[in-house]
């Protein structure tokens, strides 16, 4: 009963924190570009749960000044994941407009050494299947994943997602479930 209480009352600085990211930091600062990784290996992919925001979502971070995104995607995984990835191919840039506006330049991985472990960031790692992925999976994770697996190698996508009011309540949500259940929800 304690670790919940203590989740719960963890969420109110993560959403306030989450708060200034999404709608003031855009203001001040030039558009954010984060590179994302689906990393595929022979039990599916890999999905992470952060500690900020809890929900089920792709590893990647932020590319850094004067870093490519296949270097930031591979340096994110490492630091997240414990795994050494190499980029198979570009999927493609989803351009999320509204609430934390940002670019997400997606690559599909394969993992080649390193060993899966969680850390102070990453509170857990798990492999899924495509066809059983879990309902507390972020939802701007899924097309993503979809575009990645289409059956197709299409050239790389170019979308445009708006995260308003709807996907930040989905996200709220997730983030309530996971915390109630100790981050067991939908897995």
């Amino acid at each position: 009963m304690f670790r919940v209480a203590w989740n719960l009352f963890g969420a109110v600085f993560t959403y306030a924190k989450i708060g200034w990211w999404g709608l003031v930091l855009p203001k001040v600062q030039e558009h954010l570009v984060v590179a994302q990784a689906i990393v595929r290996g022979d039990d599916g992919v890999l999905l992470a749960v952060r500690r900020d925001l809890r929900g089920w979502e792709l590893s990647g971070g932020k590319v850094e000044p004067g870093e490519t995104p296949e270097a930031a995607v591979c340096r994110e995984v490492l630091e997240e994941t414990g795994l050494i990835v190499e980029v198979e191919r570009y999927v493609g840039d989803y351009v999320r407009t509204g609430f934390g506006p940002h670019t997400a330049r997606v690559y599909l991985c394969r993992p080649v050494g390193g060993t899966l472990q969680s850390n102070w960031e990453t509170l857990d790692l798990r492999w899924y299947s495509l066809d059983a992925l879990p309902d507390t999976l972020f939802s701007w994770f899924r097309e993503p994943l979809r575009d990645a697996f289409s059956g197709l190698t299409p050239p790389p996508v170019s979308k445009i997602e708006h995260q308003g009011i709807p996907e930040i309540l989905a996200a709220v949500r997730i983030d309530l479930r996971m915390r109630l259940s100790n981050n067991r929800a939908g897995t």
